[in-house]
């Protein structure tokens, strides 16, 4: 039995959303976030960093979004419908699939972590950290999100999906796509339609609708 160790606003709804596109069995063990908002202990019980997402099948423990997603689509997609099996798309799908957490991720985990400097520095340095972290936010991550915004709006403008018809890829490019959203909004017309587009799909809204608790 296939098993999705599930945390609360996390990554792991993309394997949720994957398990309902594919339409196989499935059990979902859900973990709630600290007040810290860390990951509960429980996790490293099933993998030693004890970060979501977790899949178990069988004896195989898989973390990793995107080993995950592609395990899944070689296990059971078996008519492939979810990676193209034309060479063009199947290197497109590749490239997605690492450049999610690769190159764009990183750029937005850093957002959220000098957004919350101040909260985590005594009253009387705060001034100090806003302008260290507003010097790190205007002088490094905010030009290369504006590039890498540049690109997908442009990419998008030309290609319906990431990779050929709908696949895993978009599934994984659908976390920090989704999450750019408040940074683009009104500004990347292409990027908002895709994303507007992917959640509308009947398989992404069970897949939420199961992952909130």
């Amino acid at each position: 039995m296939i098993t999705l160790h599930h945390l609360e606003q996390s990554r792991s709804l993309r394997i949720l959303w994957a398990l309902e596109e594919l339409g196989v069995e499935y059990q979902v063990k859900h973990y709630k976030r600290l007040p810290t908002f860390a990951a509960p202990p429980e996790l490293k019980e099933v993998h030693p960093l004890g970060k979501a997402p977790i899949l178990t099948d069988g004896d195989l423990t898989i973390a990793e979004s995107a080993v995950i997603l592609d395990y899944l689509q070689a296990t059971y997609d078996k008519d492939n419908k979810f990676k193209s099996q034309n060479p063009k798309d199947a290197m497109q799908y590749n490239y997605w699939m690492h450049y999610a957490e690769g190159s764009l991720m990183p750029y937005l985990v850093m957002t959220l972590v000098m957004n919350n400097v101040s909260k985590h520095v005594p009253f009387l340095i705060r001034p100090i950290a806003n302008k260290i972290t507003d010097g790190v936010k205007g002088g490094f991550i905010n030009p290369r999100l504006k590039d890498h915004t540049a690109y997908l709006e442009e990419y998008l403008s030309t290609h319906e999906y990431f990779a050929g018809d709908f696949s895993f890829a978009d599934i994984q490019m659908s976390f920090p796509v989704v999450a750019m959203q408040e940074r683009i909004k009104g500004k990347k017309p292409k990027l908002e339609a895709y994303a507007a587009k992917i959640q509308q799909r009947p398989a992404f809204q069970r897949a939420k609708a199961k992952s909130d608790f």
